[in-house]
This record gives C-alpha cells, structure tokens and sequence, in this order.
C-alpha cells in the first residue's frame, strides 16, 4: 500500500510513508477515487489539481494518460461536482435530475421522463451528495433541517431527508443551461406555431404586459427568457426570482434573488421586497420569474403605475384557471377577489398557456385578461393551438386592434 500522506505536506508524491489513507494498488479506479477523495476530505491532500494528479499517480497503478485523467474527472465531481450523476450535465437534453433513492434515479428533458441505470450503491452516498450540494449553496441539511432548496451555479438543488421522506435521500436538481432558444427555433421545434410567433413578437414590441402560466415542466422559464430576447435593445430589463434561471439573450438585464434567512432566521428578502427594490432601478421591464405568493401585489401595483411591458410566470393547470389562481396569491397578500379583479384587469394584458402532452411542449394559447360585466377576471382567447392548427379566438379583433396587426389574415 501507498499512502496520500507526507510528513511535509503533498510534494508531487514525493516522500510517502506507509501510514494514514492508503490505496489499494489491487483495486481498480472505484477504489482509488473513492481513497483520493476521503484524503482530501481529510485535509491530507490539498484540492488542487497537481495534487490530485499527483495523489494518483503515487497509486502505482499504470492507469496510462487517459485513465488518469478519468480518474481525475471523477475525483473532481465528488468533491465539487454532481458526482456519479456528473456524466448527465454533458447531456445537453437533461434539465432535471430526480433521484428517489440509491436506484431510482430519473432524468427530464428534451426526450422526456426516463429512468437511468443505478448510479448510487446505497442511501448514505445520496444523502452525502445531498448535504454537499446544501452546503455548497450556503445552507445545511441534517435531521433538524430535512427539507432544503438552494442554488449551486447553474443548479437548483433540493433536498428531503428520512423520516420525512419515505423511500430514502430524495434529491431534485434542476439544470440551468446556457443557451437560450430563439423564437424561430421554437417555431422550428414545434413549440410555437408560426403564426403564434408572429402575435408574440408584436405583443413584445407593443410592451403588453403579460403572464405565462402552465404546469410543472411546460417550459415556462424557457419562453419567458426568448421573450424577453425580442425587447428593444435599449431597454433595462430587471428580473425578480426565487432562484435565478431566467437568461434572456438581451444586453441591459439585471437579476435580483431571493435570500434565505440564517441558522436565526435572520436576513430573509423575499419577492415581495425584491420587487420593491426592482422598482428602485428603474426598470423598462420588471419581470417576476414566478409568481408563487403575496408579491403578485407589488407586481400589479407596479403594472398599474406606468411600468408597462413587464411579465412572469405563474403555476396554472389551463388558461382559464389563472384567475382563480390569482386570486388565491392575492389572497395571500390580503387583497379581496374583488380588488384583485380590478387590479389585474388594468395591470395584465395578456395570458400566454403553455402545455406539454405526448407530443411535446407547446404555447397552447394567447389570451387576453379582461374584466367581465360581474366584475370577475376572465380570459378571451386570442390564438388557440390545438396541437394539429391555431385558430383565432373571440378576443382576436381586439388584440389585432391593439397591436397594429399587419400580419397573415386569421
């Protein structure tokens, strides 16, 4: 056995002694990833890449340059990456990660749900993984907090313990890609139909503000940051969110984040705040990522006094569930259905639905918010997709009359 120890400190492999952490030169690189990483947990190997080459390379096993760089790669993603679900943020497809347990792993995106070969062997190397990534994004997960959200770079990652959950460590990461998708390959996907792109783009260049609604995986972020690619490019977009994820392709935008509180409950800005705050900055567009809570009020408000143009996102089963689910975050803020109607009639022009069935993700339907002669809030179709033609709405005429339509004849 060799050891990942010196006297001296790491010296390239240098003066080892045959004492401390030891690798096994019989084993194969499992092992010696798993023997590099508990050295470096240990504080007996420095994290630094030389280090760790060098950690490897005292196995004396011939790995070869190509295995050594594997066994790299793969010490890195436990001690700072996603670890043995590391290979899946290759996978440019993949937006979300859920793991119910050591081998009930799944993956979400482009090709839809599937479950993946077992990755993990067993719990306690879920719920390592799961307390790394909560306490990368600054906060702790154990037995007195067993219920975690955070954000790590370009993840959200959250976390549930046992007892709480039943079946295991659950972990959920949701993947924040780069790249945004433009209107026209939206159009060529699929996802918008082109006539549908058309009245989008003339909502974005009239500044109507606007709500996307739909389910859980509908794809909501991902239009609402290609829509806010088509505002002017001298506009100054200010964007509210929970967890970052909006990334629009627009040169003036600035983001502001929800804080959790402290071990004392101290330091909370929740949206509410961050939306006051916004309107300190002098945003063109205030865009809310996802309307979940009482700052529906603050959105309004700022809708109502001159900030036009503005949009988010809100968690509705269909287009015309939106009200009732305004209502009930409305509610939240201690607005009356009534006040609330009157509000959002004047504040939010326009509803943009989006659905995912088997066929895929697609924008089902624009629609405009409308007051209805009992005072209550109701959406007129303007465009509906089918999934087979889009056909125009009843609100069409007065949609057309507000933007100045000079497109295609409906």
């Amino acid at each position: 056995m060799r050891v990942l120890r010196s006297d001296t400190g790491y010296r390239g492999g240098e003066g080892w002694h045959e004492e401390g952490h030891a690798v096994q030169d019989s084993q194969g690189p499992a092992s010696m990833v798993d023997t590099v990483r508990r050295a470096v947990l240990a504080g007996t190997v420095p994290a630094t890449s030389a280090a760790l080459a060098g950690a490897v390379g005292s196995s004396g096993r011939l790995l070869g340059s190509e295995g050594t760089l594997s066994v790299l790669d793969r010490v890195r993603a436990e001690l700072k990456g996603l670890g043995p679900l590391e290979h899946l943020l290759a996978d440019r497809t993949v937006t979300d990660i859920l793991v119910n347990g050591p081998d009930d792993v799944w993956v979400d995106g482009a090709t839809g749900l599937r479950q993946i070969d077992r990755v993990f062997q067993h719990d306690d190397e879920v719920r390592s993984l799961a307390v790394r990534l909560i306490a990368a994004g600054g906060r702790r997960l154990d037995d007195g907090s067993p219920a975690v959200d955070v954000r790590v770079e370009n993840l959200r990652v959250h976390a549930v313990l046992p007892p709480i959950s039943t079946a295991g460590t659950l972990l959920s990461i949701r993947i924040r890609r780069s790249r945004v998708f433009s209107l026209p390959e939206l159009v060529d996907s699929g996802t918008v139909a082109p006539v549908m792109a058309q009245a989008l783009t003339s909502m974005m260049q009239h500044r109507l503000n606007f709500l996307i609604s739909g389910a859980t995986g509908t794809g909501k972020t991902t239009l609402l940051s290609t829509l806010l690619g088509l505002a002017a490019p001298d506009e100054r977009v200010v964007l509210v969110e929970d967890a970052a994820e909006l990334n629009p392709a627009h040169r003036h935008t600035v983001g502001l984040q929800s804080r959790h509180g402290n071990l004392e409950g101290a330091g909370v800005l929740d949206l509410t705040e961050l939306v006051r705050q916004a309107l300190r900055m002098r945003p063109d567009r205030l865009v809310v990522g996802e309307c979940r809570g009482a700052e529906v009020r603050e959105l309004l408000s700022a809708m109502n006094t001159g900030h036009d143009g503005g949009g988010g996102t809100v968690h509705a089963n269909s287009a015309d569930a939106v009200p009732a689910r305004l209502g009930a975050l409305a509610a939240l803020a201690g607005l009356s259905p009534e006040a609330l109607a009157l509000q959002a009639a004047s504040a939010l022009d326009a509803l943009v639905h989006v659905v995912r069935d088997s066929r895929g993700r697609r924008v089902e339907s624009l629609g405009l918010l409308e007051l209805s002669p009992d005072n209550t809030l109701v959406v007129r179709p303007v465009l509906v997709n089918d999934g087979t033609a889009c056909r125009a709405g009843t609100a069409w005429p007065e949609f057309a009359r507000r933007v100045g339509w000079t497109g295609v004849q409906i």
